[in-house]
């Protein structure tokens, strides 16, 4: 990569509107987590603060983080973009070590480092963002081959895990950002077609995603299976209505519900505060996402603007794969709620991520 100059800028406050939906969505979150918790805590903890407790840290180490991120000189990181993608790549090759990661319903995606535990797929996302955002800095001729084999090499390591719901967000944040730099539509005609079929070969090929397709068609394929959480998931969303049971009234929560305060839990928010207060919580993600592509338009370089959409991608993106899985447009995923799901790594990382967002806003 070549380097990057960037002249001096007079800085601005950063962005007012996207601090204050920031703040509203990840404090809901809070409410939601512990809402959609409190059966499932005290069955395996014995304690219904207990999932609440551990997302009020995480949310706090996420705060500092925004605020790092924020003063943070953007410019700097694209000096960091080599150094950030290889210990991403390292981190993911540790998952698999049986003394290090952390295996749990058959698959490898956590890292325990002891005092936290740590998913590296949503490192790649952020580490993926900022190098491609250095990469494409400058116009390059026959760079299609390189891009093709790095993509494959950070999306090969997340589906081995296996976590093909975030292989698929990651596929799409860099397509994005390779198409925003310039890219010729002529390679688009070719690569989507091709990256389809691959990614449809591995839903096809692995026995539980076919499954997971299979009762998306038909949900009533192995009530009791397969198509459980998905009409689970429908139950809670209809036994809303337009105006919800009431927050804290959920029924499904009390273990009907597969996975309700992680990737179900905008079910069981729909559940609780009806169709209105979900298209609220839906507006507020579109807001949030629009300030943050506001930002890419208005950035001062090359770099800034790539930065910007990237981060406004991976938002957007993972926000609209968990609510069309919610939804039944797509399969379920098993990929969380952007600043509501429970979850650490995903918490923190998002909110360094916007971060990074203001921190262009500034300048």
């Amino acid at each position: 990569m070549a380097s990057i100059t960037h002249k001096t800028h007079r800085l601005t406050p950063p962005d007012y509107w996207l601090t204050v939906v920031t703040i509203i969505l990840s404090i809901f979150g809070l409410i939601m987590v512990y809402d959609s918790s409190v059966a499932i805590a005290l069955r395996d903890f014995s304690d219904q603060y207990h999932f609440v407790r551990e997302q009020i840290r995480w949310f706090f180490v996420g705060s500092i983080a925004l605020i790092i991120g924020s003063f943070f000189d953007y410019h700097r990181l694209y000096k960091l973009a080599v150094p950030l993608l290889l210990v991403t790549l390292f981190l993911l090759l540790l998952v698999f070590i049986p003394s290090i990661g952390i295996a749990a319903l058959g698959a490898h995606r956590w890292i325990n480092f002891g005092f936290f535990v740590f998913q590296p797929a949503e490192l790649a996302k952020l580490s993926l963002i900022i190098y491609l955002a250095a990469w494409f800095s400058y116009p390059e001729k026959g760079r299609i081959l390189p891009f093709l084999f790095l993509l494959g090499l950070v999306i090969g390591l997340v589906v081995a895990e296996p976590d093909l719901g975030t292989a698929f967000i990651i596929l799409m944040i860099a397509l994005t950002m390779y198409f925003f730099s310039g890219a010729s539509l002529w390679q688009f005609a070719l690569l989507i077609p091709a990256l389809a079929t691959s990614v449809g070969a591995l839903a096809v090929f692995s026995p539980y995603r076919l499954r997971r397709i299979t009762t998306f068609f038909n949900s009533d394929i192995d009530p009791l299976g397969a198509s459980y959480q998905i009409r689970q998931v429908l139950l809670a969303l209809g036994s809303g209505g337009l105006w919800g049971l009431g927050l804290g009234k959920s029924r499904q929560k009390y273990e009907y519900l597969p996975e309700a305060n992680t990737d179900s839990i905008f079910a069981i928010i729909g559940e609780e505060i009806g169709f209105i207060g979900a298209a609220a919580v839906i507006f507020l993600f579109l807001f949030l996402v629009w300030r943050g592509f506001r930002i890419a338009r208005r950035a001062p370089d090359t770099f800034g603007k790539l930065l910007a959409l990237g981060i406004s991608s991976w938002i957007g993106l993972q926000a609209l794969v968990n609510l069309g899985a919610m939804v039944a447009l797509i399969p379920l995923t098993g990929v969380p709620l952007p600043l509501i799901s429970y979850g650490g790594s995903s918490l923190i990382l998002m909110l360094f991520g916007i971060g990074i967002l203001l921190n262009i806003s500034r300048q």
